[in-house]
């Protein structure tokens, strides 16, 4: 089919229109109406992503299942998949519907909550599927704005403060990246994403007010997108309007953020930064993974001290998300598979981790974790999904967590034993926050009043997490589910990045020449 990625891409689209022009009321017929019109297209969605993915050729590193054609003003429409950007649009079309299945406690103005959430699917899609740059920006900014209402309408106490502060911070960090993007289309003469793949931006040694720039545009370019990037990631520093976005949003909402938004920045990596800005992003690497390093640490030891649930399982994906940097800018084999492993399982497992949180929220309306303890005496199914995620959130062998961390760390002692070695940590401290929150809520006895009458997971619940639990397991035991499919298009990534590296050499002589003279 010739226009598969498109169908995928805008069905939830044509699903929230629906919603909106013929869904008429709030009373409970119209809300449980728009709860299964909005589960029905996720999951039709998922099923017609199946096509893509049983369709796709590993062995062909090139973009498939291209769709052109000239949009408004001469712009181009242009979507495609490969290796690397293929398992975001599965990870996007199989966690949506858990994600609708998780709102049908929602009653307030449950339709325009759905369509938040389609018009939502059809942006993050369209990110991992623009193959022009416009048309990547276009969705990439798109994104924030049914985001931002999530959290600002449906989210707790200070969701305002947090969803301008997420909208803020994300919408800046892109404004370098449209100045780049800008000069990209003036330099090359095009916005189509593949041509500018081949093209070789400028690396000469600049001055750029009184500063030598190694690299040249190709490192000033890097740093625009990186602050976009970096942002969305997020990375340390600039994470802090993460632990504040998930802590407000409704459940649904910190899935979706935490589970494929955040992915947005690891693959704009791949996509631009290492390919198209070879030499800047050799020039910048060793700060990276030393940024990265940090983070993993840092945002580790301060998940330690956190009283609120959601916010200790923010600071987890920031670590989490160190790993991903750190293993893309180790420019190898091992680095950037387990990056990308590392991304598709962070999606199910700590979707799966906010959604234990929302379990326990629904019934006691409270995220602190002093207000828990011995949850095990009344929720044993619970407690055992609990432990199950918490675990893989570890890096326990057998699940998916152990195979991301372990080819992310592999990839960094490759690249810098130091770093490596700093990141290794992470793991211990991982174990700490982790297993110190799994035993202050669902071990000891129950002494709490208020707890003893909670119940269990209804038989709905323990579905949401069947599907996550099966892949986490699947991946943690067949990697190569994964690997078969990432590992030729990021060998031919690896490639391209390799020979264009000699500039880097010939600009670290430029400036030694000009030091000597």
């Amino acid at each position: 089919m010739n226009n598969l990625l498109s169908i995928i891409t805008f069905l939830p689209l044509v699903a929230a229109l629906i919603l909106a022009l013929f869904l008429r009321g709030d009373d409970p017929a119209a809300q449980r109406n728009a709860k299964w019109l909005a589960l029905a297209a996720t999951t039709a969605t998922f099923l017609i992503s199946l096509g893509v993915l049983f369709g796709f050729d590993p062995s062909d590193t090139g973009f498939q299942f291209v769709e052109e054609a000239d949009w408004l003003m001469g712009l181009q429409y242009k979507m495609g998949v490969d290796g690397i950007s293929v398992l975001f649009v599965m990870l996007t079309t199989f966690l949506m519907p858990i994600t609708i299945a998780a709102c049908w406690n929602v009653t307030t103005r449950v339709k325009e909550y759905m369509i938040a959430f389609l018009v939502l699917e059809t942006l993050m899609l369209g990110v991992f599927m623009a193959l022009d740059l416009v048309l990547f920006y276009l969705f990439f900014e798109a994104g924030l704005i049914p985001m931002f209402l999530i959290i600002g309408i449906w989210g707790g106490k200070n969701r305002i403060y947090a969803a301008f502060k997420f909208f803020l911070y994300t919408f800046l960090g892109s404004v370098l990246m449209l100045v780049a993007m800008v000069y990209m289309f003036m330099e090359a003469g095009t916005t189509d994403i593949p041509t500018l793949l081949n093209h070789a931006f400028d690396s000469t040694t600049m001055r750029v007010l009184g500063i030598t720039v190694t690299g040249g545009a190709q490192t000033l370019l890097f740093v625009a997108f990186f602050a976009s990037f970096a942002v969305k990631m997020p990375m340390w520093p600039v994470h802090t309007w993460l632990p504040d976005a998930h802590v407000q949003a409704p459940t649904a909402g910190s899935v979706v953020l935490a589970a494929i938004l955040l992915k947005m920045g690891g693959y704009g990596f791949l996509r631009f930064s290492l390919p198209m800005f070879p030499v800047g992003s050799d020039v910048m690497a060793t700060f990276v993974l030393w940024l990265s390093a940090i983070a993993i640490v840092y945002t580790s030891l301060v998940a330690l001290v956190q009283e609120d649930m959601k916010k200790l399982i923010a600071y987890s994906s920031v670590a989490h998300m160190g790993y991903v940097t750190a293993g893309i800018f180790a420019a190898n084999q091992q680095g950037i598979d387990g990056a990308i492993f590392q991304m598709i399982s962070h999606g199910f497992i700590s979707g799966a981790l906010f959604l234990c949180v929302g379990v326990i929220y629904d019934r006691m309306h409270t995220r602190e974790i002093d207000a828990y303890g011995g949850l095990v005496n009344r929720m044993p199914a619970y407690a055992l999904v609990f432990m199950f995620f918490t675990m893989a959130n570890v890096g326990l062998p057998g699940t998916s967590g152990f195979v991301g961390e372990f080819l992310t760390l592999v990839g960094m002692f490759q690249a810098n034993t130091w770093v490596a070695a700093v990141a290794t940590s992470g793991v211990i401290l991982s174990a700490a926050y982790a297993l110190w929150l799994y035993r202050r809520v669902v071990m000891g006895d129950l002494i709490k009043e208020s707890l003893k009458a909670i119940t269990d997971m209804s038989r709905r619940e323990k579905w949401i997490f069947a599907p996550l639990a099966a892949m986490t397991l699947l991946l943690g035991v067949y990697p190569s589910l994964v690997t078969d499919i990432i590992g030729p298009s990021v060998e031919n990534l690896l490639n391209h990045y390799e020979a264009a590296l000699p500039a880097v050499d010939d600009a670290a002589t430029e400036v030694a020449q000009a030091a000597a003279h």
